[in-house]
Parts: C-alpha cells; sequence; structure tokens
C-alpha cells in the first residue's frame, strides 16, 4: 500500500519553525509599539507611527494556528518593516538601535515562515506532477 505524499515524514511543514516564526513576529509587533510610543518616537511624547503594526495583528492568529495562506502572505510583508528598519538605520540615537533590532527581527520571522512552508510547497508539486502523471496515463 502507497503512502499518500503529503503523509511523508520528511515532507511535514516542522513546527519549530512555526514556533519561531510566531515569536519573532510578536516580539517585532511588540518592538514597534515600545519604539513608536515610548522608546524612540519620531515626535517627542509618542506620535501616530505606532499604527504601523496593526497589518501585522492580522497575522499574529494565523501564523499561531499555522495556515499556509497567512504564512504566505505575511513573509511578505514582513519585508516592509525589514525595508523601514533599513531606512532608519541612519536614524540619530536610540532609534538606529531599534532600526537594527528590527531588522533583525524581520528577518528571523521571514526565513523561519519560508521554512516552514518549503515542505508544503514540495508536498504540492509532487501532488501537481502526480495528477499530471494520471491524467496522461488515463489519456493513452
Amino acid at each position: 500500500m502507497k503512502t499518500p505524499i503529503s503523509q511523508h515524514p520528511d515532507l511535514q511543514p516542522k513546527d519549530h519553525w512555526r514556533l519561531i516564526a510566531w515569536f519573532s513576529w510578536f516580539s517585532l509587533i511588540a518592538l514597534c509599539v515600545l519604539w513608536e510610543s515610548m522608546i524612540a518616537p519620531i515626535k517627542p511624547g509618542g506620535s501616530w507611527a505606532v499604527i504601523k503594526v496593526i497589518p501585522m495583528l492580522f497575522a499574529l492568529k494565523g501564523i499561531w494556528q499555522a495556515k499556509n495562506y497567512t504564512m504566505q502572505w505575511s513573509s511578505m510583508l514582513v519585508m516592509l518593516y525589514f525595508i523601514e528598519g533599513v531606512v532608519r538605520l541612519n536614524d540619530p540615537g536610540l532609534s538606529a538601535y531599534m532600526a537594527a533590532l528590527e531588522i533583525v527581527l524581520s528577518l528571523i520571522a521571514y526565513f523561519s515562515l519560508l521554512a516552514y512552508l518549503k515542505p508544503l510547497k514540495k508536498v504540492a508539486k509532487l501532488k501537481k506532477a502526480e495528477e499530471e502523471r494520471e491524467k496522461e496515463q488515463t489519456s493513452s
């Protein structure tokens, strides 16, 4: 009896990547809130720039629940925070350190999301190839 491709142990996503992604995502949210409200806001007393975390809040639950679609779009979203970190790396004072931390956390989130999704992408490719072979065999 042949086991389905999706149940092959080497093609199962590793849960530790999901946890790393979630904790780095949560840390990035906390960093952005603290950075823009207390630690080194753009304007003294805090700024409206703290609302930049709102898009990240939508992905928090989906990453925790290992929803593939959420993980895919959040891997693209986190690159915006990486870019912001790179741009603000030249800011004076404490803001440069916050930008460096934002870069590190966004890269950790990005690569852990991709590492979690990689086996799922392999499964999808193998399923597609298997379906095409079956289609060829039935048409022959």
